[in-house]
């Protein structure tokens, strides 16, 4: 999220902008979501279509902030404005809740990173001891930010150095252990993997590549600042291709190193552990490091982040006026309040997943599939009824193909996702629909629902119902 600041950006302030927003702690995680998944044949396939569906999409928020500047309140104010209220709701509570899991993913990834040096205490993240150290980071966090503390400059820094330092360090190692040989066996699949038909390989790495490229919306935030508005377009396409490149490198180059049975078995943060197989334990106390610094500098900015996108809401009437309020720090403090307890549910929740790491990285990506795909729809009708292009009427129809194939890019990844997931998204918006919709609709007095709203929920009423009882008989398991 960009700070508010009375300068312009230059082009290339822009550009480090989206790259910052674009790079988190999914990239740590390439090497062995992939390698579990496919070999570099459907890695190439994967990373294709996920890069053309998601640079669709970056196009779509570019010409949604151009077309209508108007529209400021999140990304959910798109879904308010083309699909009514409701679905401007669903948007908004997506989002909130996507953020939360991701937040909840962080604090997986920091007990699974100690638990490669303390695997007896902290295991895979899960275990009661990482659970514990967890809350105590998320209130030590939440208690902090309500006092005001931000992040700072330097912060930021250090932040961005631990990312990206050690991340060409292990490409730079890849590189100089690249093995044809290696490569060429690992190309379609490798050995002593199990057959799976290329298809179910491509729809397997589908949810992480969503996850990569969270934040890839942030872009249209920064148009305001701009010294030139030629230059929005211009980082948008150069951070995206930068951050692109650094991901596919981290996913294809360890396919040269190593067996590809080897590169899936290795734990989490993955990237340590493939690092490990080429430089030995250095390699992977580096990214180690890099992780732990990482991670922690960014969940200062996304506690604070995920209880703007409520405050956000709530100023909008999207949410009840009660996450609206902040405290003599200016810091949505209800918003807060409301976020960090939703967080530390999920961390307790995940003592009870199989595979907690990889269970929030693909929670946290369908639930911001459906902002997504109400953004494409968005862009979609915009561009059909030209509001926005009394100026620049040639757009229309080349901004429309991109906002449809935006759309069909994100419902393939509702299908790539698989009915499991979409159903335990159901199971939360359910209790989110009762508790806080119909607040806010109370509130101000509103009908709750036109018939077309009405049937939206009847859906995910049985959807969430159908979710809930596979939880409870196991048919279900996170």
């Amino acid at each position: 999220m960009a700070e508010k600041s009375t300068g312009k950006l230059s082009l290339f302030s822009l550009t480090a902008m989206v790259v910052g927003s674009m790079v988190g702690a999914g990239i740590f995680n390439l090497p062995g979501r992939f390698a579990t998944a496919t070999g570099p044949f459907g890695a190439i396939i994967a990373w294709l279509i996920a890069g053309t569906g998601m640079y669709m999409l970056a196009r779509v928020f570019q010409a949604l902030a151009e077309k209508r500047p108007d529209i400021d309140s999140g990304v959910f104010a798109y879904a308010k404005a083309g699909f009514g209220d409701y679905m401007g709701f669903l948007s908004a509570f997506g989002y909130w809740l996507g953020s939360c899991l991701g937040n909840v993913f962080y604090w997986v990834l920091i007990g699974s990173t100690l638990g490669r040096f303390f695997p007896d205490i902290f295991g895979d993240g899960s275990t009661a001891t990482a659970i514990i150290v967890s809350l105590a980071g998320i209130w030590l966090f939440h208690f902090m930010i309500l006092r005001g503390v931000e992040q700072a400059t330097f912060i930021n820094t250090v932040v961005t150095i631990a990312k990206i330092v050690p991340i060409l360090v292990a490409v730079l190692a890849f590189v100089f252990f690249f093995n044809y040989a290696q490569f060429s066996e690992n190309f379609f699949g490798g050995v002593n993997m199990p057959e799976k038909t290329l298809l179910a390989q491509v729809r397997d790495t589908m949810l992480i590549t969503v996850f990569v490229f969270l934040g890839i919306e942030g872009a249209s935030v920064y148009s305001r600042y701009a010294k030139k508005r030629s230059d929005v377009g211009s980082a948008t396409i150069l951070g995206f291709v930068a951050v692109t490149g650094l991901m596919v490198a981290i996913t294809m180059l360890p396919y040269a190193t190593a067996p590809r049975a080897a590169i899936a078995g290795v734990a989490n943060p993955s990237l340590a552990g493939a690092l490990e197989l080429v430089v030995g334990h250095w390699g992977a106390v580096l990214i180690s490091i890099g992780v732990l610094v990482s991670v922690l500098g960014a969940y200062l900015a996304w506690s604070l982040i995920c209880a703007e996108v409520l405050f956000a809401a709530a100023k909008s009437q999207d949410m009840p006026k009660l996450f609206a309020a902040q405290n003599g720090n200016r810091v949505p403090a209800n918003a807060l309040w409301l976020t960090n307890i939703v967080v530390s549910l999920f961390v307790i929740s995940t003592y009870w997943s199989r595979d907690a790491f990889n269970f929030m990285l693909d929670m946290t990506s369908v639930t911001a599939l459906l902002p997504y795909l109400l953004v494409a729809g968005y862009g979609v009708l915009l561009a059909r009824s030209g509001v926005g292009y009394e100026k620049t009427p040639d757009e229309r129809g080349r901004d429309q193909i991109f906002a449809w194939i935006a759309v069909v890019y994100t419902l393939f990844m509702f299908v790539a996702a698989g009915l499991k997931y979409v159903l335990l998204v159901a199971v939360l918006f359910v209790p989110g629909t009762i508790l806080l919709y119909f607040w806010a609709r109370r509130e101000q007095q509103a009908r709750v629902f036109t018939p077309v709203e009405l049937v939206i929920f009847a859906v995910t009423v049985v959807a969430g119902a159908i979710g809930t009882y596979g939880l409870l008989t196991g048919l279900i398991t996170p």
